[in-house]
């Protein structure tokens, strides 16, 4: 006789949002130098009863942690802190908004990535001029030292336009204050970085037009999903750099 199967554990909004919290405080120990780069986290007991929390909601946490590269566990000694990030992501960057900002990146590379793929095989003449508007307005912000955030998200709602699909333009609506949030950030941390920052992230901008212009599917997609996860991993770079 076969055992019944069990169904996944799910997790509640709320442990979510303890989950979310924990993750945050965590962080903000490691930006602000409390646990430096290459010291061990504290034990997960030590941590659950310092952050009044449980063991699964602690773990959650870390998990997060460790996918966005900020900590890294070596089997059988516990986990490290692997990077720390700019200390400006406290300033920048909403209270309790970092985790909400994180998960926005993954459906922005899903959602933007398919609707670069599909610009590329409908865009009309109209539909690249917008782009390229969005484009050379980015432009100007860079070589004048300007946040640019409106011309971004105008880039990129010039792609999902160019889609000729409103169902790519009503999920991103349906996201976009966190998806200003994001820009925000990243464009303010981009600021206080060298200006080859801000002009490496117009390279990846006009690959994603080149790729639309060329009407090469693949390619808009893959640039497209590589300029948003690299968007995501530069809001957790070392503050070194």
């Amino acid at each position: 006789m076969t055992s019944p199967k069990t169904s996944p554990v799910r997790r509640s909004s709320r442990d979510r949002t303890l989950s979310d919290q924990v993750y945050e405080r965590i962080l903000g120990m490691i930006v602000e130098g409390r646990i430096p780069v290459g010291e061990k986290l504290p034990t997960e007991h030590v941590l659950s009863d310092q952050l009044q929390v449980s063991r699964p909601v602690l773990r959650q946490a870390l998990k997060q942690l460790r996918e966005d590269g900020v900590i890294v566990s070596r089997q059988g000694s516990g986990s490290y802190v692997q990077r720390r990030p700019d200390e400006a992501i406290l300033d920048f960057a909403p209270v309790g908004s970092i985790a909400d900002i994180q998960r926005t990146f993954e459906f922005r590379a899903a959602i933007e990535g398919e609707a670069a793929l599909i610009a590329a095989t409908r865009r009309t003449d109209k539909d690249l001029a917008h782009i390229r508007a969005a484009l050379e307005e980015l432009d100007r912000c860079v070589r004048e030292g300007e946040l640019g955030v409106d011309a971004d998200e105008a880039f990129h709602v010039a792609i999902c336009m160019a889609s000729d699909n409103k169902y790519f333009l009503a999920a991103r609506r349906s996201m976009k204050p966190n998806i200003l949030t994001g820009m925000n950030l990243t464009r303010n941390l981009s600021l206080t970085k060298p200006q080859e920052r801000l002009e490496l992230v117009q390279k990846e901008h006009y690959a994603i037009y080149d790729a639309i212009l060329a009407g090469d599917p693949v390619a808009a997609r893959a640039t497209m999903r590589i300029h948003v996860e690299n968007a995501r991993n530069r809001v957790f770079e070392g503050a070194e750099l």
